[in-house]
């Protein structure tokens, strides 16, 4: 059963019972307080959550700046509405993370001046490749995220499902989401792109690069 949030607005907020922290999972307003689980600033792995958050929201970051690469070379063509929707979606799930940073007073990785270039020119680079080329940069790094968000599920579970409940559950939603871009972008021939298996390797492995570097700095 889905559990129930009381919306509040204003930043989180503390109460006798121990600091529980408040934040919205899936609402439009930050701050919706999390009465079912015993994710508390005091019970949390600070460690394990500031990595986590820091990093998926870097992760996202740069995944907008390759979709605005991707739409700013392929938006008036006829795939240009399949970049938009799944560049929407990344929306959300940046915005998303920038509300928990906040709730949670994690910093941003120090690295996010050089995602912002790097992102937009290989969405605009494997663009110019045509279609197929955005769609293979879609298939990869999307894979990427989706493998490094099921370590961070796991992770989180062997720490305590029910204390990091809705975390999970955010994790988890974009995940889901993650796979579907990469479904969609084989649906749209990515392996039809130029030396695909070489162009996927290159991608996969300058996303291991960030997440690496966007956990620790």
């Amino acid at each position: 059963m889905r559990p129930k949030f009381k919306a509040q607005t204003g930043p989180p907020q503390s109460n006798p019972h121990g600091n529980r922290i408040c934040w919205a999972v899936f609402g439009r307003k930050l701050g919706a307080r999390c009465c079912s689980s015993g994710m508390t600033l005091d019970t949390i792995n600070r460690a394990t959550v500031d990595r986590i958050i820091r990093v998926d929201h870097a992760g996202e970051y740069g995944a907008n700046r390759i979709y605005a690469g991707q739409m700013a070379v392929l938006g008036r063509t006829s795939v240009g509405p399949v970049i938009q929707k799944m560049w929407d979606q990344e929306k959300e799930h940046l915005r998303k993370f920038s509300e928990l940073m906040v709730a949670l007073r994690v910093r941003p990785t120090a690295l996010m001046p050089f995602w912002n270039v790097m992102g937009f020119a290989l969405g605009a680079g494997t663009a110019l490749l045509g279609r197929e080329g955005a769609m293979a940069c879609t298939v990869a790094v999307e894979e990427s995220i989706s493998h490094h968000y099921n370590n961070q599920i796991r992770t989180l579970m062997e720490e305590g499902p029910e204390k990091y409940e809705e975390l999970l559950q955010v994790i988890k939603k974009f995940r889901d989401e993650e796979l579907e871009h990469h479904d969609t972008g084989l649906e749209h021939d990515a392996e039809l792109a130029p030396a695909y298996t070489l162009l996927k390797r290159a991608i996969q492995a300058g996303c291991s690069a960030a997440i690496y570097l966007s956990e620790r700095f």
